[in-house]
């Protein structure tokens, strides 16, 4: 540290009223002042070495203590909102699930099943829990035989090119046929509706599946087109008991491919379509023999007639098909009534019919003969 400098002692000062002679004074001359001693240096020192760094915790601040509770006061009962509105969420969900039930799903698949063949069906389901077995093989329908599509269309639907996925004509001449015969069912339904059915739906008959039927039948036939119908259709018909499709059938029956089977054998395999668990197409009896023969002839119609044309561009024939003779359907053979034996003792209450009177012939008149001549002797 610096030292301080000497005070000088300060002098006091006279007052003038102690002046004796009261006359003015010559001022003494003021002493020069004395040289400032200089300072001494400072004697240099170490610096201290810096204490090391230590980290402090911080010390907590004091928490205040809460304040106090405020004294007891009766709450008023709580109300819960009212929701509104419950309808209102309820119709809208409803739609929203009709909405994707009824259009967004079937829709849907459909599209995807324009271009991905169908992996399997309900009918296929059921009849694999029957324990019918199943065999199914998807084929293109440029690798199926132009005979099957002839035939199929002869037997099942002979205006599948001209109409819209409903034969109406067909659909009234079945009705007055199950009008006349309540036993025997004749069905309506044309290649659109049995792939909508067999794809889509169940086999058992009902009024609610006919009404889906009728739906997906206008879905296919608006989005996949008469070419894709009949490739579905040929491939996922039931063909015998867990038999699947043209290619597993021509497989199973004859030991051959789809696309190599003749006219006479696709026209047994259409031939038992109606009922394939219970027809055969090979070692068939009467029936199955009879109606193959109908559908190969006409067939060879829907051939020469173009009534195929809507299905698009298929394989060509060979050299063996182009040869093989149309099948001729055979006059239907009428067998006679059996004689009806009268019964020896009739019935009192209807009473025999008289017996015919027989009108009298007349006879020819004899030739009559001339007189004999007389002679007089004169």
């Amino acid at each position: 540290m610096t030292p301080e400098p000497p005070q000088e002692p300060e002098e006091e000062a006279v007052p003038e009223s102690q002046d004796p002679a009261g006359s003015e004074s010559p001022t003494p001359a003021e002493p020069e002042p004395e040289p400032e001693p200089e300072p001494e240096p400072e004697p240099e020192t170490e610096p201290e070495p810096e204490p090391p760094l230590v980290w402090e915790e911080p010390v907590p601040l004091p928490v205040p203590p809460p304040p106090p509770p405020p004294p007891h006061q009766p709450q008023p009962p709580s109300v819960r909102p009212r929701r509104t509105g419950g309808i209102g969420r309820f119709v809208r969900a409803l739609f929203i699930w009709g909405f994707v039930l009824t259009v967004v799903l079937p829709v849907g698949v459909t599209l995807v099943y324009r271009f991905v063949p169908p992996p399997i069906t309900i009918l296929m389901v059921q009849r694999l829990f029957q324990g019918k077995g199943l065999d199914y093989r998807w084929r293109r329908i440029d690798r199926i035989s132009p005979a099957l599509v002839q035939a199929a269309i002869a037997a099942e639907d002979a205006r599948f090119c001209e109409h819209n996925g409903f034969d109406f004509e067909a659909i009234e001449k079945a009705m007055a046929a199950n009008k006349r015969r309540p036993n025997r069912i004749r069905g309506g339904s044309t290649i659109s509706q049995q792939t909508a059915k067999n794809v889509f739906l169940w086999p058992q008959r009902s009024y609610v599946r006919k009404g889906l039927e009728a739906y997906y039948t206008i879905l296919i036939e608006t989005l996949w087109g008469k070419r894709r119908i009949m490739e579905v259709y040929l491939n996922v018909a039931e063909m015998g008991a867990g038999t699947y499709g043209a290619e597993a059938a021509a497989r199973r029956y004859f030991g051959v491919g789809a696309d190599q089977l003749t006219r006479a054998q696709a026209a047994r395999l259409v031939a038992i379509l109606p009922n394939p668990l219970k027809y055969k197409a090979v070692q068939s009896g009467p029936y199955v023999a009879r109606r193959s023969r109908r559908i190969g002839a006409a067939a060879g119609t829907v051939r020469n007639d173009g009534l195929a044309a809507c299905v698009g561009r298929l394989r060509p024939p060979t050299r063996r098909e182009r040869d093989e003779p149309a099948p001729v359907q055979k006059p239907a053979r009428r067998q006679q009534a059996p004689e009806q034996k009268s019964d020896p003792l009739p019935s009192p209450e209807i009473a025999p019919p008289p017996p015919p009177v027989l009108e009298p012939v007349p006879a020819e008149p004899a030739p009559v003969e001339p007189p004999p001549e007389f002679t007089t002797s004169d």
